[in-house]
């Protein structure tokens, strides 16, 4: 798997899947999944509401996969990052079970190109130095990670940036 990093705006970007960082409602929020439902259109709201209907809210740590409506990509997985709590719920784990549940539905869907937010480090409060080692430890082990060609973590801030940048 190759791994690459950019500084861009994540519904603006071209690859088969984008993550959503996605709130248990997959009903749209604010930040990346504001912008992912809002730019994307009805078409992802519908089929979020279908997997609702169907399933019940998604589990943090767990993702679901749908269309990407308007935006450049072809698929949206959706993913529930852990509300930071001072790290003593589970919340390192829980954020690398969104990144591998993530993974796991690429494989399935064979998608072989993937483009990542800072799950959990906005209105979640995940640190993102934390957040950012968590990411990258835990998609480098990814069992099946040779079966993703690309993987793009974009960032939307400067200061996300200059983590993964020092890290990668």
């Amino acid at each position: 798997m190759e791994m690459r990093l950019i500084k861009a705006d994540i519904t603006a970007v071209d690859a088969e899947v984008v993550v959503n960082a996605a709130n248990s409602s997959l009903l749209g929020g604010g930040g990346v999944d504001g912008a992912i439902h809002r730019k994307g259109g009805p078409e992802i709201l519908a089929a979020c509401r279908a997997i609702r209907n169907r399933q019940g809210k998604c589990g943090t740590g767990e993702a679901v996969i749908t269309t990407a409506g308007r935006l450049p990509a072809r698929f949206v997985i959706h993913t529930v990052g852990p509300v930071w709590s001072g790290g003593h719920n589970d919340e390192r784990q829980l954020l690398a079970n969104c990144y591998r549940s993530s993974l796991q539905l690429c494989i399935e869907n064979n998608l072989r190109t993937v483009a990542f937010p800072n799950i959990s480090t906005g209105i979640y409060g995940f640190p993102k130095q934390d957040a950012a080692e968590t990411a990258i430890a835990a998609v480098q082990g990814f069992e099946d990670r040779d079966l993703i060609e690309e993987l793009v973590f974009v960032c939307f801030d400067e200061e996300n940036y200059r983590i993964y940048q020092a890290l990668m």
